[in-house]
C-alpha cells in the first residue's frame, strides 16, 4: 500500500500517430513513418491504460509527436519534425497553444496543487524504445530513466528493478538507458521546479518487440510491470 501523502501521475505524450485535419496536406505520404517508432511509441498506450488504473491522474497524448515533440523543451531544435516545416513564427506558435501547451499545463497544475497541499509526488512517464537504431541492437528489455542526483528517484528505480527481477528473473532492465534520465524532457524540465522529497519522476522505457512480436509475453510483461511498481511504492 502506498503512503497516504503520495500521489501518482502516469503520463505518456507519444501515445498515438493521429494527424490533425489542418496538418493533414504536410503528411500526405507519410503513413509508413507515421506507423514506425517516429510517429508513436508502440505499445505504450496500451501499457499506460494498465498504469493509469493505479494512478491518482493520467493524462496521454494521441497526436503524433511529429506534429510537436511533447517530451522536448520549446527551444529543442526537433520540437517540430521535417513534415511541419517550414513554420512561420505565427503558426509555430498556433502548434504550441492548440497541442502542447494544454497537454503540459494539465500535468504541471496538478503536481503543482498536490505539492501546495503537503503531498509528495510520484511522476512515471509511459515510454518505448525501437529494438534497432540506426543498424545498431538495443540490449535491454526495460529502461528506467532518472536523474542519478535526486536521491528519491535513484531509490525507487532501485527498487522497482529489484522488484522486478524477483518475478522476472530474464528481463533485462537497465538505468538510463537507451537515453539518459537528464537529456532534455517533460520531466527533466518538471524537476526544476520541485525538491527531491516533493517530485519524482521516472521515465519507463519499453522495447517495442514485446508489443511487436510476443503478444503473451507482452500481456505477462504489463501485469509485471504494474504488480511490481506497486510493490516499489
Amino acid at each position: 500500500m502506498k503512503n497516504e501523502r503520495l500521489k501518482v501521475i502516469v503520463t505518456c505524450e507519444h501515445a498515438g500517430n493521429e494527424i490533425p485535419p489542418e496538418f493533414a496536406a504536410a503528411f500526405e505520404g507519410a503513413k509508413q513513418v507515421l506507423a514506425t517508432h517516429r510517429g508513436y511509441d508502440i505499445g505504450a498506450l496500451e501499457l499506460y491504460q494498465k498504469f493509469s488504473k493505479i494512478a491518482d491522474f493520467s493524462l496521454y497524448s494521441t497526436t503524433s509527436r511529429l506534429v510537436v515533440e511533447l517530451n522536448r523543451s520549446l527551444h529543442h531544435p526537433k520540437l517540430f519534425s521535417e513534415f511541419m516545416l517550414p513554420l512561420s513564427t505565427a503558426e509555430a506558435e498556433k502548434v504550441v497553444a492548440d497541442y502542447y501547451q494544454p497537454y503540459r499545463q494539465r500535468v504541471e497544475e496538478q503536481i503543482a496543487s498536490w505539492v501546495r497541499e503537503d503531498f509528495s509526488v510520484i511522476h512515471v512517464s509511459v515510454h518505448s524504445f525501437t529494438p534497432e537504431l540506426n543498424g545498431k541492437e538495443r540490449k535491454a528489455d526495460i529502461g528506467l530513466l532518472y536523474d542519478p542526483k535526486r536521491e528519491k528517484e535513484q531509490l525507487f528505480a532501485a527498487r522497482w528493478r529489484q522488484q522486478m527481477q524477483m518475478v522476472n528473473t530474464e528481463i533485462k532492465i537497465r538505468y538510463n538507458y537507451p537515453y539518459k534520465g537528464t537529456a532534455d524532457g517533460f520531466i527533466t524540465h518538471l524537476r526544476k521546479d520541485y525538491t527531491d522529497t516533493q517530485y519524482a519522476g521516472l521515465e519507463l522505457e519499453v522495447n517495442q518487440r514485446f508489443p511487436e512480436a510476443h503478444k503473451e509475453e507482452w500481456k505477462v510483461l504489463q501485469s509485471q510491470l504494474i504488480q511490481t511498481f506497486n510493490l516499489a511504492l
